[in-house]
């Protein structure tokens, strides 16, 4: 029944999301009863020790929309909730990346947000990720579920944390309405514009870049970069690196990568979380929990075109046990 059930909901859906979806390493699995796998994981955390292998080869091997079916099947056969059983079962950073696998992908960006705004300090990293690479209606569900969760408005609490142009570039993101396509007769005075703000003056006027590059399309970006190129000799990205600093200029770099290439920004962002001393794994698993649905195959193809390495090594290499047996399920291959 649940497999039929789940039928229509895909055909009703824009085909632009199917497509997009199928760029991921993780799928619907196709003969999914929610009644059986809730009562698998039920069994394995049943009694004395957890087996874990049953709880990330099942979970990791069905969509985040299975998993809120199992969620709620799981409350009606046993009375409980599987997120705290999972949570007084697992432990460390396997804990933590089973969660965000049984968190619906608004749910989690909406929690990521709200912890980087209100914790001690400011999590800019958390804010540049998430408000560069989501798209526009994302960032629409996730400022409506934002203000449904907390009856806070994101955009206050985010203006009320940050300060200056990464503040104005980070508000212009939340209002998700770049323009649409590319707008042939404004590449050549954008571009001129960015060149004027930038290494044409002594200082910088960082106001242009944010209105240019926070209001574009991506693919009108991409061709303003080009002709930037060819006025001053310089990739947007270098420029960006010398007349901009801080957050800002963390930013400015994202949304600009984020125009040239999702999947690379997000190649980029895992390659530097596992590389030198110790792992930011907290970013590695926001990115593998959140792309892995979406397009962790255009990942690992980039990861290996920019670092000569495939990115299941890069993993293998610098986790251990379940927790790195879950994460290379997400990788879902080997680019050797």
């Amino acid at each position: 029944m649940i497999g039929r059930a789940g039928q229509p909901f895909l055909l009703n859906s824009p085909p632009k999301t199917v497509n997009m979806a199928s760029r991921g390493t993780v799928k619907a699995s196709g003969n999914f009863i929610a009644n059986e796998d809730a009562a698998a994981l039920y069994k394995a955390m049943k009694g004395l020790g957890t087996d874990e292998d049953t709880i990330l080869q099942l979970l990791t091997a069905r969509s985040n929309a299975q998993r809120q079916q199992i969620k709620a099947a799981y409350k009606t056969l046993h009375g409980k909730d599987l997120i705290d059983d999972l949570k007084g079962e697992l432990g460390g950073k396997f804990e933590t990346l089973v969660v965000a696998l049984m968190t619906p992908p608004i749910t989690y960006d909406v929690t990521a947000l709200r912890n980087a705004i209100k914790g001690a300090g400011t999590d800019e990293k958390v804010l540049v990720e998430i408000l560069a690479s989501r798209t526009a209606q994302q960032i629409k569900d996730i400022v409506a579920a934002y203000r449904e969760e907390y009856d806070d408005s994101l955009e206050e609490d985010v203006a009320g944390d940050t300060s200056g142009h990464f503040k104005r570039l980070l508000v212009i993101l939340l209002q998700a309405s770049r323009q649409q396509g590319i707008q042939q007769g404004t590449i050549e005075s954008d571009a001129q514009a960015l060149f004027k703000a930038g290494e044409e003056k002594f200082g910088t006027d960082e106001q242009q870049f944010v209105t240019i590059l926070g209001n574009r399309s991506a693919e009108h970006l991409r061709k303003v970069f080009d002709a930037y190129m060819k006025l001053s000799g310089y990739e947007m990205e270098e420029s960006i690196k010398r007349e901009t600093s801080g957050g800002l200029r963390d930013l400015l770099l994202a949304v600009v990568k984020c125009a040239r290439s999702v999947p690379a920004y997000f190649a980029e962002t895992l390659y530097y979380a596992m590389k030198g001393a110790g792992t930011d794994d907290e970013t590695l698993i926001r990115v593998m929990a959140t792309r892995s649905e979406v397009d962790m195959l255009d990942i690992r193809t980039e990861f290996r075109k920019l670092f000569a390495g495939s990115l299941h090594a890069a993993i293998k290499g610098d986790s251990s046990g379940d927790y790195r047996k879950a994460l290379l399920m997400l990788c879902g291959g080997d680019d050797a």
